[in-house]
């Protein structure tokens, strides 16, 4: 989860229900919905991240309707699952069947076109109060895998600065209360961000410069000798 400040709404006496935890349970859920996949494909479902215990109840299903009755749930956190689903429509109705309100994080189409995991089934956005999805199987993709197996290969290196520092420009997240709306879109035009401001990094932030690092080293080999030829 990329905006964990972004879940404000939650009440001390809420029952919250958290789907997909992964590695990363929220601290404030209650019970958990896991799908059931087999060891190899669940550690790819959760980004190849180690399982943690979880401390509280889990229920397991095999897709489709959750296992809990109408409005079970006050609050239903669901942070990068959207994208792993086989039917958006069904689970966003779920989603708003079980619980009354709740929080939804994904990442947008900036991010699969250059990282395009393999479990992500569909594309995302959300815009004016509708979540606009289309799968991915759909576009070409798959044309460009060569390039993308490079980039994901330096995500798992841990070269992971440029999503951390412009996490807003590559992932949507937000609360939602009462229904979500979802709408089936054809053209891959409708899910480009209309939001994504990239603004200028701030002078103390930007790493230094190739001339500014050799400078440097020189500014510190000439104070090095004064220092020896002082001594």
């Amino acid at each position: 989860m990329f905006f964990p400040d972004r879940i404000q709404s939650i009440q001390a006496d809420d029952r919250v229900l958290e789907i997909g935890p992964g590695a990363t349970p929220h601290p404030r859920s209650d019970f958990f919905l896991e799908k059931r996949f087999s060891e190899c494909d669940a550690l790819a479902q959760r980004g190849r991240l180690p399982a943690v215990r979880l401390n509280r109840p889990v229920v397991h299903y095999d897709g489709g309707r959750f296992p809990f009755r109408d409005q079970e749930f006050a609050y239903v956190i669901c942070s990068h699952v959207l994208e792993h689903v086989d039917d958006v429509e069904l689970f966003l109705t779920e989603l708003t069947r079980v619980a009354s309100r709740g929080y939804l994080e994904f990442p947008n189409i900036y991010y699969e076109y250059l990282y395009s995991f393999a479990e992500h089934q569909n594309l995302l956005q959300y815009k004016d109060g509708a979540i606009l999805w289309m799968p991915k199987s759909e576009t070409r993709l798959v044309d460009f895998d060569a390039i993308q197996s490079f980039l994901r290969s330096t995500l798992e290196a841990g070269y992971d600065e440029v999503i951390r520092s412009l996490k807003e420009c590559f992932f949507e997240g937000f609360e939602w209360t009462s229904s979500i709306r979802g709408s089936r879109v054809f053209n891959l035009t409708e899910l480009v961000p209309t939001n994504v401001d990239v603004r200028p990094r701030a002078e103390s932030q930007r790493p230094p410069s190739n001339r500014e690092l050799v400078s440097e080293f020189f500014r510190r080999c000439g104070r090095r000798i004064k220092r020896l030829r002082s001594g």
